[in-house]
């Protein structure tokens, strides 16, 4: 069984509450369609209740009314949210009137809805910038716990078995933190980890800290916040399987791994790579997906304590739908650790 249809049936065999804030959005209403027929999660979605209909009548669409179709401007719970989201930011200068404005937005409704307990996580993108997306998130779900920044993990799959997990890798970050400091870094480290077991479903992620220096082959700052980086990754979880700085032949290529870095348990096993920058991250990866016919699927958002994702807004039917598979398998894992 490939690695998307095994994330889809755990995600199935646990269904989880997963918000769709941009509900009258044709390929995320197809999507969530689709999603429902195969029984993939409970879905909550947003929008004007006629409109939701209209758009589902025009497409053609069966199973809409199995979900739950909520209206903010109408929700019986409008209020209650509101002064959730006033106790959550009156610190920060917001009103209760700004705070029933802000109830309106189907984002900050959606991520109101997880942090009162009665959805499991959220998909956006498809209309709205990452800026949007995140905004709401960070300001009502939060970071997870010793999490001071959000990341974005992709998983490769890639046509060389003999490299990761039978060809899979998990890298990050690639789309969020343009220049992680060590403390960041290390963050980066032990998320996208936690991403590998949750999503990609690897029992032992082995996680390489990359760099172009391969255990002090090199001497420059940036190689000195890998290792510090990993220094204080071990603390942040000190069951975690890292090492680095390794470069990224060293990391992949058991025979490179063994004449680099002799001893490491990581070089030339590693299945999750961090790069030293989104500068890096983003480039690799778009190069493995061009250049090695890679599927690229992502990016994840990691860090959130409960999970946020963002499409892209070129995303298709099919993005939407995997990315629903992904989010409740992240849900399922948040609950798990909480």
């Amino acid at each position: 069984m490939d690695l998307i249809s095994q994330i889809i049936q755990r995600a199935q065999s646990n269904r989880q509450r997963i918000v769709l804030p941009e509900g009258t959005e044709e390929r995320t209403l197809t999507a969530a369609d689709r999603a429902i027929a195969d029984g993939l999660a409970d879905l909550i979605i947003l929008g004007n209740i006629d409109e939701l209909h209209a758009l589902a009548d025009k497409l053609g669409l069966k199973n809409i009314d199995k979900a739950t179709l909520i209206d903010p401007a109408t929700s019986p719970k409008r209020e209650e949210y509101a002064q959730l989201l006033y106790e959550l930011r009156k610190k920060k200068g917001m009103t209760i009137e700004q705070a029933r404005e802000k109830v309106l937005d189907p984002l900050y409704f959606g991520c109101l809805i997880i942090k009162n307990g009665d959805a499991d996580g959220q998909i956006s993108g498809a209309r709205s910038t990452t800026g949007d997306t995140l905004r709401p998130a960070l300001q009502i779900i939060k970071c997870s716990p010793g999490i001071t920044c959000v990341s974005g993990a992709m998983l490769m799959i890639t046509k060389t078995p003999q490299y990761g997990e039978n060809g899979v890798l998990v890298v990050g970050d690639v789309a969020v933190t343009p220049m992680p400091d060590a403390s960041q870094l290390s963050q980066i480290a032990v998320c996208t980890a936690q991403t590998a077991k949750a999503v990609a479903g690897f029992e032992e992620p082995r996680v390489a800290m990359l760099s172009f220096s391969t255990k002090g082959s090199a001497k420059h700052e940036v190689v000195d916040k890998v290792t510090e980086a990993l220094r204080l990754a071990k603390e942040l979880d000190p069951a975690l399987k890292i090492d680095g700085e390794l470069q990224a032949d060293a990391a992949l290529v058991p025979s490179v791994g063994a004449s680099k870095a002799p001893g490491s348990d990581i070089a030339g096993k590693a299945n999750v790579l961090v790069f030293p920058c989104l500068e890096v991250g983003n480039i690799a990866y778009k190069l493995v997906q061009r250049l090695g016919e890679a599927d690229a699927i992502g990016p994840i958002l990691q860090g959130i304590a409960r999970p946020v994702n963002d499409l892209s807004r070129g995303c298709s039917v099919d993005d939407v739908y995997k990315m629903i598979a992904i989010t409740a398998n992240q849900a399922m894992a948040a609950k798990e650790n909480k």
